[in-house]
């Protein structure tokens, strides 16, 4: 979702661009089918590393990038988010002394157990370019002594996408037989959310409290397929009432299911981001935040798994008394041509790459 506007607007510039597909995320309801909605080409390279631990996955990456990057010296590697292979290819590029510019840069949760905070702040100290969605990720990176002139304030890329997929609804709540505003959507993949069995069992007692008082539609994520049958909870959950298990959809189907629902529950970061977009209330079931700017300005709750406290908000949330939030600056869905006004700058001489020797 972060790379097809980037993608699009490289094309439509005429830029040379490779796009590598790491294969992290290889389920096909997970990555084909994104392709096919986001209108994305075929990748030019495919690395297939997906599976594994995180260490495989890391070393995977690491050894698929190395080998891409030698064997056609771009002028720069775009990363983007904070996912295993955002770090891993950071780093071959390091080693290689290819230039990175890291898209979403600077998001902070200050949870050193999440994989994702190590990802993404590794990630930032191996940029030479960081680009970044809201201004808290701006003083972040000035916080750790990124440099200045290294950091462009870009908007959030996420939502060009979103606005790309509202535009083409399709027709899911028919298929699911839902009614909008009469139901909510769950999404739930973290490790910090799903690895273990306490906390599997805290998430699935957690949307029991939102269940059972509005209807749950809950597209399972591979991962957390797993774990469901890996602790023997398949069927615990499927007996949870009004929480409703379905196939993981496609990312139009998707935004057309949340954009209609009353509330969002997740652990996702980019679903903070695009139910705040949206006005949407969400549920974030974590202890923190790494996007903090959809609490203060946008629609954010972070709730945890406190079912009381759940209960509470929700109950308000029913009655009509959510808060309203506004659109941040730059989540104006034009993030795309930004970025790549910084890349082309960058590519131009501005500013200067971290290590001597760079292509």
């Amino acid at each position: 979702m972060k790379i097809a506007p980037i993608s699009r607007e490289l094309r439509r510039r005429n830029i040379p661009t490779r796009l590598i597909h790491t294969g992290q995320h290889f389920d096909a309801n997970m990555s084909d089918v994104f392709f096919r909605d986001l209108g994305m080409p075929a990748p030019d390279v495919m690395l297939g590393a997906g599976g594994g631990t995180q260490a495989q996955q890391t070393a995977a990456v690491l050894v698929g990038i190395e080998a891409a990057l030698e064997s056609s010296r771009p002028a720069l590697l775009v990363v983007v988010g904070d996912v295993t292979s955002t770090l891993a290819s950071a780093l071959a590029a390091a080693k290689l002394g290819v230039p990175v510019a890291h898209v979403e840069a600077g998001l902070r949760s200050r949870d050193w157990t999440m994989p994702e905070e190590i990802n993404r702040v590794l990630a930032d100290r191996l940029s030479d370019l960081l680009l970044t969605p809201s201004p808290d990720a701006r003083e972040n990176l000035l916080g750790e002594g990124i440099a200045a002139e290294r950091i462009v304030f870009v908007g959030n890329v996420m939502i060009d996408s979103l606005h790309y997929a509202v535009a083409r609804p399709t027709d899911v709540l028919a298929r699911l037989q839902l009614r909008p505003q009469a139901y909510a959507v769950a999404t739930i993949h973290r490790p910090s959310s799903v690895d273990t069995p306490a906390t599997l069992r805290a998430t699935l007692d957690a949307l029991a409290a939102v269940s059972a008082r509005i209807p749950l539609v809950f597209p399972v994520h591979p991962r957390t397929l797993a774990r469901l049958g890996e602790f023997g909870l398949a069927s615990h959950a499927h007996t949870i009432s009004g929480l409703r298990l379905i196939e993981p959809l496609g990312y139009n189907d998707f935004v057309t299911l949340f954009s209609r629902a009353r509330l969002v529950v997740t652990d996702s970061g980019g679903i903070q981001e695009e139910t705040t977009a949206l006005g949407i209330p969400c549920f974030t079931m974590r202890d923190s935040t790494e996007r903090p700017i959809t609490v203060t300005e946008g629609t954010n709750i972070v709730v945890g798994t406190d079912r009381e406290r759940i209960a509470r908000v929700l109950d308000e949330i029913l009655a009509g008394k959510c808060k309203k939030g506004r659109v941040p600056e730059g989540w104006d869905g034009h993030a795309a041509p930004r970025i790549v006004d910084a890349l082309e700058r960058f590519c131009a001489g501005t500013p200067k790459p971290l290590r001597s020797g760079s292509p």
